[in-house]
This record gives C-alpha cells, sequence and structure tokens, in this order.
C-alpha cells in the first residue's frame, strides 16, 4: 500500500491550479473562446460588479456565457487599446488569485477606463469552477457613459 504525504498531494493540487490559470491566461490573450469553453466548468460562480451601463458586465453562470465574455468586451471596446498586466499570482491548492493593472477604451465613447483589479478563480478537476473579478468599476462605467 502506497501513501501520499499531505504536502506532496497539496503541492500537486497547488501545480495542476496554476498550469489550467495559465491555459486560461494564454486563452484570454488569444481570445480563442472555444478553449475558454473547455477550461471554465460547465456551472461557474461568476461575479463582477454588475453595472447597467456597462454592457458586457453582466450575470454568467454557464461555461459559454463566461467565455463569451471575452468576445463582447473586444465588441464594445478598442481591442487595440486594451493592456493588462499581472503583478502577482498566488495559488494555494484550488484557489488562485490574480492582482494587476487593467485599462481600455470604449469604442461607442471614445473613453478609457484604468486601474487596479484583482481575479479569484478556483479550479476543480481540471476546470474554472469560481470566477470572481474585482475592478475599478466606476471608471469602466464612466467611459461608458455618453
Amino acid at each position: 500500500m502506497s501513501v501520499k504525504s499531505p504536502s506532496i498531494t497539496a503541492s500537486s493540487t497547488t501545480e495542476a491550479t496554476r498550469a489550467v490559470v495559465q491555459q486560461f491566461l494564454t486563452a484570454r490573450v488569444a481570445g480563442d473562446t472555444d478553449r475558454l469553453i473547455e477550461i471554465f466548468a460547465d456551472e461557474v460562480d461568476w461575479q463582477l460588479a454588475e453595472n447597467p451601463t456597462v454592457p458586457w458586465i453582466r450575470p454568467r453562470s454557464t461555461g459559454a456565457e463566461c467565455a463569451a465574455q471575452f468576445t463582447e468586451l473586444m465588441e464594445y471596446t478598442v481591442p487595440e487599446d486594451a493592456r493588462a498586466s499581472v503583478d502577482a499570482f498566488l495559488v494555494d491548492g484550488t484557489d488562485a488569485v490574480l492582482t494587476g493593472q487593467l485599462s481600455g477604451t470604449v469604442r461607442a465613447t471614445g473613453k478609457s477606463f484604468e486601474g487596479p483589479f484583482a481575479l479569484r478563480l478556483t479550479v476543480e478537476d481540471g476546470r474554472i469552477t469560481r470566477h470572481h473579478l474585482y475592478e475599478n468599476s466606476l471608471s469602466i462605467a464612466a467611459a461608458c457613459a455618453g
């Protein structure tokens, strides 16, 4: 009988989570919505500060809806102005937290937004089951206002 030490199991879970999050980031940057659909679980705990003036920020719960957020974001913003940088990428077991800065320009108004963000992801069975994004929603809403 083979017994695994808890630290090896925890370490392998952390590394598996890190790998899935890196795949998520790669798919996001590439705009690969098919891959994003594969990475998101069928049901996702999606949280984003909802604001009716921001068309791409809305409730979502399925993997396909979550993956579509990228496409909607590109429809409403100027893709060549989109910027995101990650300052920290922390992983503990099934949870990952990324912090950084993001900026962009709303296509309809020509106004820019920017600010810090924190993204909490949970990975279970190789797929993202939680996506909670905390960002400067006031800056984004102001850029969307006509």
